[in-house]
């Protein structure tokens, strides 16, 4: 009877392909095809991750860059507006200024006037024929029938803390006809004082303790001006 061992037979056939496995492993060729299909699906794997990052990161950049447009038009809105307010501000202030300095012309007269009045009405016998200002310069021209009366005036105007200053007096005598005939049929004559005053007018430098009622001085020095003096002009 013929005796088989198969199992010796498997075995020896697993050894062989084992062997030609290994053989065909170790062989170089073998060897570098294997190495390369290993770097080449490394560096496939890489390139894409690298692709997919990129696009990511270009994604995030768009909406980033997007939403810095949304910020800067917004910004540009806002800047728009406050320019706008800014300007509403300065035609409000131009108004205000244009109100404030239209008010000081108006009352600049009537300050004048009443600084006048204060002093006129305390030298009786005063009479003013024209006030004109120009700037800070004021002219008064009037006349009376007493050269004290002028001086008394003048005097009130120079004590006057500083509100009238700079005073330059005129005077002129000259005599007029009165209206009442005398007996012998000539017209008596009488003697007016023609004056003139040019001061300077700084309601700012006047002192609020000052004389500003006209008031003057018990030793004030006398002003009035020689009575053979046609014309009298005083200069402080």
């Amino acid at each position: 009877m013929i005796k088989i061992n198969l199992l010796e037979s498997v075995t020896d056939r697993q050894n062989t392909a084992v062997v030609t496995v290994e053989k065909k492993v170790a062989s170089p060729m073998t060897r570098l095809l294997l190495m390369s299909a290993a770097v080449t699906v490394l560096l496939t794997a890489v390139i894409g991750w690298d692709i997919v990052s990129t696009q990511m990161a270009k994604t995030e950049a768009e909406k980033e860059l997007e939403n810095q447009k949304q910020i800067a038009l917004q910004l540009e809105a806002v800047m728009k507006e406050q320019k706008d307010l800014e300007q509403k501000i300065n035609n409000i202030d131009s108004r205000i200024n244009a109100i404030k300095q239209l008010r000081s012309t108006q009352a600049g007269p009537s300050a004048v006037l009443e600084a006048l009045k204060e002093r006129i009405v305390m030298t009786p016998g005063l009479y003013l024929e024209s006030v004109e200002q120009k700037g800070d310069q004021l002219t008064i021209t009037g006349n009376s029938p007493d050269e004290s009366v002028v001086t008394q005036f003048g005097r009130s105007l120079e004590f006057s803390s500083g509100l009238f200053s700079n005073l330059n007096i005129e005077t002129q005598r000259k005599e007029v006809a009165v209206a009442v005939a005398s007996p012998d049929g000539n017209a008596p004559r009488a003697e007016l004082v023609n004056f003139k005053i040019v001061c300077a007018y700084t309601p700012s430098k006047a002192s609020g303790d000052g004389n500003q009622n006209g008031a003057v001085p018990a030793n004030a020095p006398n002003t009035a001006p020689h009575a053979n003096q046609p014309q009298v002009a005083k200069n402080q």
